[in-house]
């Protein structure tokens, strides 16, 4: 029984180690698909390719998808696997709604270079924001969207932009976690995941220094992120707010969601004064 005891002890710990040693590959994947499989213009859509320059010297890849008469602009931090490229179902859905989007790929992401980083998604998201504002954009006319781990970087940038004095027009912040200790340790209970967590991503607790109104997305149904995680995103956030519930899986909720998911956009956008011409 004391040997038994012990090896499955030194399993454990094994187990734990391996844990804090590889939880940055466990969270960035952009090794599921670095390929581009499809552009804008696949789907009708225009775009140019865009090449943005971070505060640390790295090129981003991004795409930047014109409005004809475009209601706001739309910053687009996608999750955390695969590239640009998956997007395109969500980027037909905000050109309907008339936003123009620049969505962009994460340091070590697509044709991005460098390695994500926690630090890293923030400067990145930095680089796409001073990309609008050197276009002219109005920091009130850009709306900041992340999806999944997206959220978390729409929610740092939020928070920062908040503290500068130049608030975004409104933050929509879809599939949410609280943060990654948080997640974690609700996902894999076995493990002291809020000890051996070196990246944060918090959200629960910086959503409420975001000056600007919020919409929360979140299905009942994701497998992934579970709903409960985006009732207390939404519950921490400040006034004005609001709570757009999905059907679907993680990855298909949006889709799965029509028409009611682009109709709730739409009614929060034009509450935060971004209307359609």
């Amino acid at each position: 029984m004391l040997r038994l005891a012990v090896v499955l002890l030194a399993a454990y710990a094994l187990v734990v180690a391996l844990a804090w040693a590889f939880q940055a590959r466990l969270l960035y994947l952009p090794h599921l698909g670095r390929e581009a499989i499809a552009t804008p213009a696949d789907r009708g859509l225009p775009f140019e390719s865009v090449a943005l320059t971070t505060e640390d010297g790295l090129t981003l890849d991004a795409w930047w998808l014109p409005a004809p008469a475009p209601r706001g602009t739309l910053l687009f931090f996608h999750g955390n696997a695969g590239n640009i490229s998956h997007r395109l179902a969500s980027l037909a859905q905000f050109h309907a709604l008339g936003l123009s989007v620049l969505i962009l790929d994460y340091r070590g992401y697509g044709k991005s270079e460098g390695r994500p980083s926690e630090a890293g998604t923030a400067l990145d998201a930095r680089a796409a924001w001073q990309w609008l504002m050197a276009r002219g954009e109005a920091p009130g006319r850009v709306v900041l969207f992340g999806r999944s781990l997206g959220a978390a970087v729409a929610t740092e940038l939020g928070v920062a932009l908040s503290e500068a004095g130049t608030p975004p027009g409104a933050v929509i912040l879809e599939s949410p976690f609280r943060s990654v200790p948080a997640l974690g340790q609700r996902l894999y209970p076995f493990l002291p995941v809020r000890w051996l967590a070196r990246l944060e991503y918090e959200v629960a607790g910086r959503v409420a220094d975001i000056a600007a109104p919020l919409l929360v997305i979140h299905s009942r149904d994701d497998e992934i992120i579970p709903f409960a995680e985006g009732e207390a995103v939404h519950a921490a956030a400040g006034e004005p707010k609001a709570l757009l519930v999905m059907q679907g899986g993680h990855n298909t909720g949006f889709l799965d969601s029509e028409p009611e998911y682009s109709a709730g956009i739409d009614a929060f956008l034009d509450e935060a004064g971004l209307t359609a011409p």
